[in-house]
């Protein structure tokens, strides 16, 4: 049988590379932007989230309106469990355990997460279920670059739902379209001045995109590791929580951090509970990096460097100085498009011809967001890949 089953397998890995040649990879997409069909699926609405109320007030005004679609991404994710471990001993677990881990969640997470579930009805362990399964589910692409004026550009794919469920009539991920109802564009105030703004899931707590107007933007990348997100929360649930939550130290960094180095100096220093890639952009020449993230440590800090002709730096979810998966080789093409563009063509409209273009865009691809951080903008779309696309 495990004879069988190496066969089964040498199969489907020939079956997907082969894939690559077209019409999976394409040529480099142009006149994508303004975004319109058939990538397109729809613009973005913008909510404000006040940080003068009680954590447990913040997000009500949002969650009334995503209700049912915050219900449906969850009973999709139930289904999936019980798929998974037949009986609902998972879910039952879920549901008697996670509501414990809310109050060894630091502040304001907890409290907010506790707003959100007696808002929408969700029971307490199922939101904070949907706020930690980012944490080892993510892949991405993001890049920022530097134009021939000085200007940082900041552009990313957030794809997400891998394994989570293949609808084979459709050729998509459960999960995935779940998810893009919930996409919301969120403008963070104190004072009534923006603090920061991102792309969010309806529901999530945490940041994996964002910018902190004319001062930097950041995007978040999952690092695939042995040691992983899995140990970490693992960890947590056991009580040793000295490492902080990838996407909170994310919020945290946009909230309060005052300038590139100091945002750079938190996401390169602070313990993790998984491994990560922060993709960080500032609002001066030469600032833009990835940091590459161990649980303890930063690993490596790839920066721009204009000297060495490197005007942006990308990443997917390999660490940049090692060959990508084959069967999951986003950064070629990627690279490929940004190097025929031109550092003299960079423009949001042409980052996002870039991320448009298969399989950077593939059947994962929730959303696009664009940041300029000179002009505090960020605008996000969401995305669809009609077939022939690249599961991932």
């Amino acid at each position: 049988m495990g004879h069988c089953n190496c066969l089964i397998l040498a199969a489907l890995i020939y079956v997907a590379s082969t894939q690559f040649i077209p019409p999976f990879t394409e040529d480099c997409r142009a006149e994508m932007y303004p975004p319109k069909g058939p990538t397109f699926k729809g613009a973005v609405s913008w909510y404000t989230v006040d940080l003068d109320l009680p954590p447990s007030k913040r997000w009500t005004a949002l969650i009334t309106d995503k209700k049912a679609d915050l219900v449906s991404v969850i009973q999709a994710i139930k289904d999936l469990a019980n798929a998974f471990v037949p009986s609902g001993r998972l879910i039952e677990l879920v549901d008697i355990t996670l509501p414990l881990m809310v109050d060894t969640l630091p502040n304001p997470y907890g409290d907010e997460i506790k707003g959100i579930a007696a808002v929408s009805g969700v029971p307490l362990g199922e939101v904070v279920l949907f706020n930690i399964f980012y944490e080892v589910f993510t892949v991405c692409t993001s890049v920022v670059a530097e134009d021939d004026k000085g200007n940082l550009l900041h552009g990313r794919n957030l794809d997400f739902g891998l394994f989570m469920g293949w609808d084979v009539k459709n050729k998509s991920w459960i999960i995935s379209e779940k998810l893009k109802p919930l996409v919301v564009n969120l403008d963070f105030k104190r004072n009534n001045q923006t603090v920061f703004k991102s792309t969010n899931f309806a529901g999530y707590v945490g940041m994996l995109t964002g910018i902190k107007p004319h001062i930097f933007t950041l995007t978040m990348n999952e690092r695939f590791s042995l040691d992983g997100g899995y140990i970490g929360i693992l960890e947590w649930i056991l009580g040793k929580r000295d490492g902080m939550w990838m996407s909170f130290l994310t919020r945290s960094v946009l909230e309060n951090a005052n300038s590139y180095e100091e945002a750079k100096a938190l996401l390169a220093q602070t313990k993790l509970l998984a491994p990560a890639y922060f993709i960080l952009g500032g609002n001066q020449t030469g600032q833009g990096c990835i940091i590459t993230r161990s649980r303890l440590l930063s690993i490596d800090i790839l920066e721009i460097d204009l000297k060495l002709g490197r005007w942006y730096v990308l990443e997917t979810n390999y660490d940049h100085w090692k060959e990508p998966l084959f069967l999951d080789d986003r950064r070629t093409p990627a690279m490929k498009c940004m190097n025929q563009t031109l550092q003299k063509n960079i423009s949001l409209k042409t980052m996002y011809d870039v991320l448009s273009t298969k399989p950077v865009l593939n059947k994962l691809t929730t959303y696009t967001t664009l940041m300029q951080v000179s002009e505090g903008k960020l605008e996000s779309y969401i995305r669809d890949c009609p077939n022939p696309c690249m599961p991932w």
